[in-house]
């Protein structure tokens, strides 16, 4: 249980709940009197620690208020409560069995036995202590802080845990829905400072919102079919957008003008990407062929040959070196952006591979496919790593966080999840779209979530 002071005199108290493989963060607002619960994902770390209870407040709902017990202690028995006595010499446990599984109603536990205990079985505890300068006096209370149940912990499972209660106890919420379009939302990107985002809608038009005010900023009108993606330059005075209408154009972000337009023979442009540099767009076609462009000049400067259908995403790696590329014949391509050599090929999927992108540190793709599956490919051993499955129809769109150790996907069954890469495990799942999200983006922070729908809204998620 912890309790903050969010506003001045609004005080917040959030509780977390885990048995077996169930989690609850529990929040209640004392100003209002209300409850806010979430259902939480136990990671494997934590899935066993289920026999133990402990409390730490208590709320009276026919008296609206809290009552706080103090130096309570978690201690290695079952079904029970530690709690200290008022001159910190004996601990008392309430209920609960032993390791032997006989029932105790009540226990008095020397203090200094159990510190002496704990120094000759669990020295590792000790060092803890000693080596963030702590003072006998504090022993006990760091040993509340950070273990959990003392006899189940193993050598370094304290920043196991603190990453674990980081990573999964606050998880997204919902923050603002953003309305305007008038068909689907195909395409999202937040700008690099998180302030602002780009639309693309099947409605022929581009637009950009500001995240913090909720208000749409500027509409981009030109196109004469369907917009399928549209992005920031990385210096953020222009956006390019490509369209059903078989062009690519440039937009200055202040003026609201189009400043170029590139054409390609009418094929339909599928998605569209800057360079790191900003230098070169990279774009799919529907012929098949993926195409470089010149930003300066608008001179069509390099084709890359070899998928066998059109061409549904292209992405530059971080350093501008590579460029990977998926397609509805069913693979993920990896091509010297340079040379236009074609470095690997990735074979895995059943059917269209909708979207593929590099982890952070580029030593990783991620794919997501019509075959209702994610996975992620090892680039250096060229392998498939992982397959995630939990989604229950197309998966349309893939984003790894800035860390590089969680993604997220949107699909046709109408959710957004988050997953770990290490475990391969789902860890959230947003529900709130009424339609097929067919986009998703990540703040560079990885605070916020921004999403796309066939219900023609954007939605910002907020941690």
């Amino acid at each position: 249980m912890m309790k903050t002071n969010q506003q001045k005199n609004k005080q917040n108290y959030q509780m977390l709940l885990f048995c077996r493989k169930i989690g609850l963060s529990i929040g209640y607002d004392e100003d209002n009197n209300n409850f806010k619960i979430c259902r939480l994902p136990v990671c494997k770390g934590i899935a066993k620690f289920y026999y133990y209870a402990y409390v730490l407040h208590k709320y009276s709902i026919q008296g609206k208020k809290w009552t706080t017990f103090k130096d309570i202690l978690p201690i290695p028995l079952r079904y029970c409560c530690g709690l200290l006595n008022e001159d910190s010499s004996h601990i008392y446990t309430i209920e609960g069995y032993n390791s032997e599984r006989y029932k105790l109603t009540h226990m008095k536990v020397r203090l200094s036995e159990l510190i002496g205990h704990i120094q000759v079985s669990f020295p590792f505890v000790m060092n803890y202590i000693i080596q963030n300068n702590q003072q006998p006096k504090n022993e006990i209370k760091s040993v509340i802080q950070h273990w959990v149940r003392i006899l189940k912990i193993r050598l370094g499972w304290i920043d196991d845990f603190n990453k674990i209660i980081i990573k999964y106890a606050k998880g997204f919420g919902l923050l603002t829905v953003l309305q305007g379009h008038d068909s689907t939302v195909n395409s999202v990107r937040f700008s690099a400072d998180g302030l602002k985002i780009v639309s693309a809608s099947y409605d022929h038009t581009v637009r950009i919102w500001d995240v913090t005010s909720r208000r749409l900023l500027q509409i981009f009108r030109g196109h004469t079919d369907r917009v399928f993606a549209a992005r920031f330059s990385p210096d953020e005075n222009t956006i390019v957008s490509c369209s059903g209408d078989g062009t690519i154009r440039l937009w200055d972000i202040h003026t609201g003008n189009e400043v170029m337009k590139l054409e390609s023979d009418s094929n339909k442009i599928l998605d569209v990407n800057f360079s790191p540099d900003g230098k070169y767009i990279v774009s799919g076609l529907q012929d098949n062929t993926i195409r470089l462009w010149d930003v300066h000049s608008g001179i069509e400067i390099k084709q890359l040959l070899g998928h066998s259908r059109d061409i549904l995403s292209t992405q530059f790696s971080s350093d501008g070196k590579m460029i990977v590329s998926s397609s509805s014949d069913k693979t993920i391509s990896l091509w010297d952006s340079q040379s236009g050599e074609r470095l690997n090929q990735f074979e895995g999927h059943s059917d269209r591979v909708m979207c593929a992108k590099f982890s952070p540190d580029g030593k990783f793709i991620a794919s997501c496919s019509l075959d209702e599956t994610i996975r992620i490919w090892n680039i250096a051993i060229e392998i498939e790593w992982k397959i995630l499955k939990e989604h229950s129809h197309h998966v349309n769109d893939i984003k790894y966080f800035p860390d590089g150790q969680t993604i997220v996907s949107c699909s046709s069954d109408n959710t957004i999840r988050l997953w770990d890469v290490e475990s391969g495990k789902r860890i959230q799942i947003l529900e709130v779209h009424s339609q097929a999200v067919r986009c998703v983006d990540i703040s560079q922070n990885g605070n916020k979530i921004v999403s796309g729908s066939t219900d023609c809204t954007i939605r910002i998620w907020d941690n």
